[in-house]
């Protein structure tokens, strides 16, 4: 795991893109008879580790499962993997017995023991739901055809977190909402999640903030339902009804604030341009203003799949291995690095 491995989904953009930055589907599944990964041994975990790596999947899939030890990398490489998305902060920080599975071009992943036994999800650029969820749907088949899941009658398939319990599915898209933010109307959005059992969370899922205007919107029942329900509502429903939110704010600020966008944007370019010390927070905010200005035709370059190379280049991992900086790299160090590779990576697209 380098910062010279395919972007993949993370570098692209796809079905409205201007707003949506990509979809996820997570299904969760656990052992019949084996405890829940919180309540297991280190020995309970080494066995459900060893009985889904005999699973057939691992030997005949076209796209490859690429095994690794979460055990076996050291922190950088295991943060490079939550800063990509394919594993959870959870997950990386645990200290016993677990294993993530990643296809080749890194858009599906399997964690074996984060919060539940086998956690499988699939990633797509843009809005793309369905096409995530008739992948993860085709990994799941195959680990049923060979493993026997916790399931009840009444309840459906047995999850270490409650909301999970029934068909164990999240759908969830990640959203650049700068035009609700600008007109203070992000509160629409969370009474919109609270009226329609959403979750609502930041860049990087459960217990992060937003970053650069970044929402990770989520189902949060699927207790009742199927999981082609919660597709159809979540697809066709809830994400083209925060979509309209979106695009009405955008239309209001382009209309009466034009100016000020306009301002905030160059602004925006000409500082990521000469700066020499960039912080985290600064960067993905500035980068965000240069996404919305772009979506909206305020201006050419740099593109999308620019914009979103540079916010995961910014993460600290990646801006480690990127610029070859030191696991101990002082943190103003570390802005100046920041700030050189940004220079040099807009002045090659300006």
């Amino acid at each position: 795991m380098n910062a010279n491995d395919s972007y993949s989904w993370l570098g692209e953009s796809g079905s409205e893109s201007d707003i949506v930055l990509s979809s996820r589907v997570r299904l969760a599944r656990n052992l019949a008879g084996v405890p829940f990964v919180g309540r297991a041994s280190d020995p309970d975990r080494n066995e459900v580790v060893g009985i889904v790596r005999r699973c057939p999947v691992f030997a005949d899939r076209e796209d490859g499962l690429n095994w690794l030890e979460m055990e076996e990398l050291n922190e950088h490489e295991r943060t490079m993997l939550v800063e990509r998305h394919l594993i959870s902060h959870q997950f990386a920080d645990a200290t016993f017995p677990r294993g993530v599975a990643l296809s080749t071009d890194k858009r599906l992943s399997v964690m074996v023991n984060e919060e539940d036994h086998l956690r499988m999800q699939s990633l797509a650029p843009g809005f793309a739901l369905r096409e995530a969820f008739a992948r993860v749907s085709a990994i799941r088949d195959e680990f049923e055809s060979s493993l026997d899941f916790a399931f009840s009658p009444r309840w459906g398939f047995l999850t270490a977190c409650p909301t999970n319990v029934g068909c164990g599915i999240r759908f969830s898209v990640m959203l650049h909402l700068p035009g609700l933010k600008m007109t203070e109307e992000l509160g629409r959005v969370r009474q919109a999640a609270k009226d329609l059992h959403l979750a609502v969370r930041g860049y990087h899922g459960e217990g992060s903030e937003s970053c650069g205007d970044l929402f990770q919107i989520s189902n949060q029942i699927t207790l009742g339902h199927s999981e082609e329900e919660l597709l159809e509502k979540f697809n066709d429903d809830v994400v083209p009804l925060l979509l309209r939110y979106e695009r009405s704010s955008r239309n209001l600020i382009l209309t009466e604030r034009r100016i000020m966008l306009e301002d905030k944007v160059q602004r925006a370019l000409a500082t990521l341009r000469s700066a020499r010390l960039l912080g985290l927070n600064e960067s993905t905010r500035l980068l965000s203003l240069l996404r919305l200005g772009q979506s909206l035709g305020l201006i050419e370059r740099p593109g999308l799949r620019t914009v979103h190379q540079l916010m995961l280049d910014v993460q600290p991992a990646h801006l480690e291995a990127t610029m070859q900086l030191g696991p101990d790299c002082p943190e103003e160090e570390a802005r100046a690095a920041r700030a050189s590779h940004m220079r040099r990576v807009l002045e090659a697209v300006l």
